[in-house]
């Protein structure tokens, strides 16, 4: 039950009617990655690929929640097949969420069991600071659920950073999904400062609120809505203010469910029953450059 779940396209990962488009890809998640990588460049990628990103696609780019405007957007710059590497100044421009849904949406229409999952990875520097990512886990018939990063499977923008590993199978102390974050810093010592967007001295997204944030966006991408990270549901105040009391206790207990073996039957139930983690069917979206909406999703 729960492999056929995740082999199975949501609302987000599904191409529609640019299904056809999917005929020609391989099954090889590690292939699939590689596409992944070769239509997309990150938000913040331009000077590592030498490319002056044009404001309109820096600013509304990454504001596409679904697969299928996501590839409408490419082939409309390059009608190619999916196959074919685009040139820097014809790829989407996009977020970490974005590589991801994509190579989920691959590995869905090849019938490999994939998921999005929130969390926080160490690889984009050498200070000890765990920045918001999110990346693929999927399933391997002998290894069972491994992480995966599209966004490194482009062997140079892996050099580029302090990942020494094999970007299919990124190390779980080298992403810690958001639960296994919020253990670390209540239950493990660590210091609530490194984990976020940014360093506190660069602004308020940061610390333990920031991670709860994540382990709703992680538990809604196990119930297969995959919405974008600045949708936001389920706040009790406001960036820079402390967590309730009760709000600790409740994270306490999710995180136990969106973590690296995630119960399956715990992650549907807590996200039907639970008011403050269900996603709704209108979210506030703070959108970085495009300001903050409320949006009603499909």
């Amino acid at each position: 039950m729960p492999l056929d779940f995740y082999a199975t396209q949501s609302p987000f990962s599904d191409p529609g009617d640019l299904a056809h488009r999917y005929r020609d890809l391989p099954g090889d998640p590690a292939h699939l990655a590689r596409l992944v990588r070769d239509l997309l460049i990150h938000r913040l990628e331009g000077e590592l690929f030498g490319y002056a990103i044009p404001a309109d696609r820096l600013h509304n780019d990454a504001e596409t929640r679904y697969t299928d405007d996501i590839l409408r957007i490419i082939v409309a710059r390059d009608d190619a097949p999916l196959t074919r590497r685009r040139e820097v100044g014809d790829r989407f421009v996009g977020v970490c969420r974005d590589f991801t849904l994509l190579h989920c949406s691959f590995l869905r229409h090849a019938g490999v069991p994939a998921r999005l999952r929130s969390g926080f990875a160490d690889y984009f520097g050498t200070d000890g600071f765990h920045g918001d990512h999110v990346v693929t886990e999927y399933w391997d018939a002998e290894r069972g659920w491994l992480l995966a990063d599209a966004q490194l499977a482009d062997p140079d923008v892996t050099r580029h950073w302090n990942a020494d590993f094999d970007p299919m199978d990124v190390p779980r102390d080298r992403f810690l999904v958001a639960g296994s974050a919020w253990r670390a810093i209540r239950e493990g010592g660590a210091d609530p400062r490194t984990f976020g967007l940014h360093p506190p001295q660069e602004g308020p997204l940061w610390g333990e609120r920031f991670v709860a944030g994540n382990i709703r966006l992680d538990l809604a991408a196990l119930n297969k809505v995959e919405t974008l990270l600045w949708d936001v549901w389920g706040e009790d105040g406001e960036f820079g203010e402390p967590l309730s009391e009760a709000s600790r206790e409740l994270y306490d207990r999710v995180s136990l469910t969106v973590a690296d073996d995630v119960p399956f039957d715990a992650a549907r139930t807590l996200f039907a029953e639970e008011d403050a983690l269900r996603t709704p069917k209108t979210v506030l979206c703070m959108a970085p450059y495009n300001g903050t909406s409320r949006v009603t999703l499909r």
